[in-house]
């Protein structure tokens, strides 16, 4: 079976803004997102992709622009089950304010009984997003064989629970993962069980440094800005 490229978009307005985007419209890449974008061609030279999926999100379309120019020979699909978790009256949010909400807590500890007010929960998220990959799994190696290599631009959440669902992590535990903004994770799937080959890989270690201000023990909904 394939291998998936899964590409988080680059740095956002709302990632530097604090902001949980969520579907949002409007969020653009920022300059480093833009950035980071226009490095992707050159950082996935050496793969043969066969076709580029991407969420509808304005910032994941920008994203794949450049690897798109630089293969004129590639189309992008659009995929709204691997468009960003549905918030709900979450969406547009400052990070710090939710913080305090009773759900964050839950979201942090107990993600799989978490549902956003007036959006979804994080079961459905990892759901819809698994059946798509398995879709696109198959329809990619009808189409150019059991060997062939694949991207999807999708968002911090959807790649963390589509990296747990790969790995057998049960959803409770997928907070634990980190991709940051651009980062390149990588799932050979196979007849009897996938791979992950690559996980959040930036090419960039600044972000390990030690920080002026500390991280704190939660993760960041949505994924987080990345390197400063």
């Amino acid at each position: 079976m394939p291998t998936l490229i899964l590409v988080r978009h680059g740095r956002s307005t709302a990632n530097t803004a604090g902001l949980l985007a969520g579907w949002t419209p409007g969020v653009a890449l920022d300059e480093r997102g833009s950035a980071q974008a226009a490095a992707l061609p050159g950082r996935l030279s050496a793969l043969p992709i066969s076709e580029v999926v991407t969420s509808p999100l304005q910032r994941c379309r920008e994203t794949v622009a450049p690897l798109l120019a630089a293969r004129p020979g590639l189309q992008a699909h659009t995929e709204d089950r691997i468009g960003e978790c549905d918030y709900g009256d979450w969406s547009g949010r400052k990070l710090a304010e939710l913080s305090d909400e009773p759900l964050m807590e839950v979201v942090q500890r107990h993600p799989s009984a978490a549902a956003f007010p007036g959006g979804e929960s994080m079961r459905a998220m990892q759901t819809r997003a698994a059946e798509a990959v398995r879709e696109w799994n198959a329809r990619v190696e009808r189409e150019h064989g059991e060997d062939a290599v694949y991207l999807m631009c999708s968002h911090g959440d959807i790649i963390k629970s589509l990296v747990a669902e790969a790995i057998g992590l049960h959803l409770d535990l997928f907070q634990r993962i980190s991709v940051e903004p651009c980062s390149v994770t990588a799932i050979r799937y196979t007849r009897l069980r996938p791979f992950l080959v690559r996980l959040g890989d930036t090419g960039d270690f600044a972000s390990l440094a030690p920080r002026e201000e500390p991280t704190g023990d939660d993760a960041t909904v949505g994924g987080g800005a990345g390197a400063p």
